[in-house]
């Protein structure tokens, strides 16, 4: 079966990427979030995202096509009623999406298969509510999705591998490389790598022992990589970092100094991120951009 159809459910800054890397190779895409709100948001992400592609492959006639190939919907039933695929891209919350796949499991055909772009959650946490759990897996995607073009494929002990093997080719058709994940693993291999080190980050500031730029700094300055934690923490967005965190904190009480500190000193300021023109650090030009950042 060669995907033709592709609903994106949640379109928020990953979900955005996603539904327009998609749209960009060619695919019809339906969008899916849960009011009109939402997806006003979603057409100025995607219009953003336009000239994004347009700047970064040089080609501007491809990128305002892929703009033709969206259409909107609040109704998951309407969203999904043609999907050979559906990629879930919403909150990193277990109750939220477990009430998701049982509402999606009503209404998409009997064809479709169901992938979860869960940055820290394992498709054999939610297999059983899916009603196809052989036709569910996760196919996990960085942020920046245009550069950052990775794509993990990972399924669950109940997974048929031939539709493993669809979304690996799924996601070469849209420019990415994919990375079979042969067991899961919460985090996958990306997040199981970049977690640790951005909680750790996180527990400096939690502890007081530094502010965000030295951390940043210290890291940049003694690795050679171009961003330090908190800098990455504001492209993935705090919210999504809060989720996580707070997610953690019911199985991990060390945690919650963390999640109360990223709630009562950014998010509840409005505070979210490099999408909302602050985080961390104030966009569109942060600190860590200024060529005397790393300088004594």
């Amino acid at each position: 079966m060669s995907f033709k159809n592709i609903t994106v459910a949640g379109s928020g800054v990953l979900g955005s990427q996603i539904a327009f890397q998609t749209a960009f190779h060619g695919y019809n895409v339906s969008v899916y979030d849960i009011n009109d709100a939402a997806l006003e948001k979603a057409k100025e992400r995607l219009t953003i995202l336009k000239d994004t592609y347009a700047n970064y492959f040089k080609d501007e006639e491809k990128a305002a096509a892929a703009l033709e190939r969206f259409t909107f919907s609040s109704s998951l039933k309407e969203a999904v009623k043609d999907a050979d695929l559906v990629i879930e891209a919403i909150p990193e919350l277990e109750e939220i999406k477990i009430n998701f796949y049982k509402e999606l499991a009503t209404f998409a055909p009997g064809k479709t298969v169901f992938a979860s772009n869960s940055s820290t959650m394992v498709p054999s946490q939610f297999a059983k509510y899916t009603g196809r759990p052989e036709k569910f897996l996760a196919l996990h995607f960085a942020n920046e999705v245009w550069k950052n073009n990775t794509a993990e494929v990972m399924g669950h002990p109940g997974t048929d591998k031939q539709y493993e093997e669809q979304v690996i080719e799924f996601a070469k058709s849209i420019g990415m490389i994919p990375l079979h994940i042969l067991k899961e693993q919460p985090g996958y291999i990306l997040n199981s790598l970049l977690v640790p080190f951005l909680n750790a980050g996180q527990v400096l500031l939690a502890k007081g022992v530094a502010d965000p730029e030295t951390i940043d700094k210290t890291w940049m300055l003694a690795t050679g990589a171009p961003l330090g934690p908190f800098a990455i923490l504001d492209v993935v967005g705090l919210q999504t970092a809060y989720n996580i965190v707070a997610t953690e904190a019911k199985q991990n009480p060390a945690a919650q100094p963390i999640a109360d500190l990223l709630k009562k000193e950014y998010i509840d300021k409005g505070k979210m991120g490099r999408a909302t023109g602050e985080g961390f650090y104030k966009y569109p030009n942060p600190a860590f951009l200024d060529p005397d950042f790393l300088k004594a």
